[in-house]
């Protein structure tokens, strides 16, 4: 179906935040992922080396991203591309939960510092 309905989006948690699948394979996608994340405040998410470009969208609130070492501020409406191969941590300084549009190729995985691979299924 190419409409997916919010209340119809597919959820997920990790790392203290909520992932909410719009477009995947079990939505019917089969090029391109997209989800939106909700990182609560004072949330840090660890840092994890990306196989896919990700494109992330600020929609509401601030984050930090340290992106391959290098510690980016975003406030809503400012977009990181995330490159293949690339190291990534998020962490909300905030009070506030922060929203964010992140769309990706469908296949991305996640290696976090200690070796687990992650398989979200919000992007498989």
């Amino acid at each position: 179906m190419p409409v997916i309905r919010d209340a119809d989006a597919l959820t997920h948690e990790l790392h203290g935040a909520r992932f909410v699948s719009h477009a995947s394979p079990r939505t019917g996608s089969t090029q391109l992922a997209a989800w939106r994340a909700e990182v609560p405040p004072h949330t840090d998410a660890p840092a994890h080396t990306v196989s896919h470009e990700e494109i992330l969208h600020l929609l509401t609130g601030t984050l930090v991203f340290t992106l391959d070492d290098e510690p980016l501020r975003l406030t809503a409406g400012d977009t990181l591309i995330v490159r293949p191969g690339s190291t990534l941590a998020v962490h909300n300084p905030t009070d506030h939960t922060a929203l964010a549009w992140v769309t990706t190729s469908i296949g991305l995985t996640a290696h976090l510092s200690d070796g687990t691979l992650i398989t979200p299924p919000w992007a498989n």
